[in-house]
């Protein structure tokens, strides 16, 4: 819940930003239907279950890899669809001991949702149009545990991010996001087993380029 409060903070935050912008700030460019974002960044996972005693099972930090694309709705509105790619080591916690690797897994995300551009306001002499997104999809997990077990699973997933695009020039922009995706494990479909997983926050911080036509 720590990260939800932080990104609602960020988002009050840039929400006030822009009621006490001035007058010259703009909104995207009207001409702008279509945006492709692609972007590299790191993926912080949450944990897929807490255990007894403090011990506990979740990805790694990782590296992450993807691309957006958006449709505008409106000058300030976007449809957006989204897939991400990122593998991680599987991460035994335990109290004291510290946490120890047991497998890999590979984790492709996709989703879609809206993005609503708060306009560009100029930080000194930076062009600058923050953003906010709201969305849902999907996590689909391929494991390999020690290569004795391979399993899959697939779990439904939801996500809020704020950012950023700086404007380069015409048509491209660099764009900076921070994004929480927020869902369960799915350990029926991994295990067979009638487990029930916590509802875990995985954190993308991402750096890319906007293209717009």
């Amino acid at each position: 819940m720590r990260s939800i409060r932080h990104v609602a903070s960020a988002v009050a935050v840039l929400a006030t930003s822009f009621a006490a912008a001035p007058l010259s700030a703009q909104a995207p460019e009207s001409g702008t239907v279509f945006h492709v974002s692609p972007y590299v960044g790191y993926m912080v996972s949450g944990d897929f279950i807490k255990g007894p005693l403090g011990t506990s099972v979740s990805n790694a930090p990782g590296a992450l890899y993807g691309t957006q694309v958006g449709l505008s709705l409106s000058p300030n509105l976007s449809l957006i669809g989204n897939v991400a790619y990122t593998t991680a080591d599987i991460k035994v916690g335990v109290p004291i001991l510290g946490g120890f690797g047991v497998g890999t897994s590979s984790t492709l995300l996709y989703d879609a949702g809206l993005e609503y551009n708060i306009g560009r306001m100029s930080s000194g002499s930076i062009p600058l149009s923050p953003f906010v997104q709201a969305g849902a999809g999907a996590m689909k997990y391929d494991i390999n545990a020690a290569s004795i077990i391979e399993t899959h699973a697939t779990n439904f997933a939801g996500n809020i991010g704020v950012g950023a695009d700086i404007q380069l020039g015409k048509g491209m922009a660099v764009r900076l996001l921070a994004k929480d995706y927020i869902g369960k494990f799915n350990f029926q479909d991994a295990t067979g087993l009638g487990l029930n997983g916590d509802v875990a926050h995985n954190l993308a911080f991402t750096a890319g380029l906007r293209f717009d036509f």
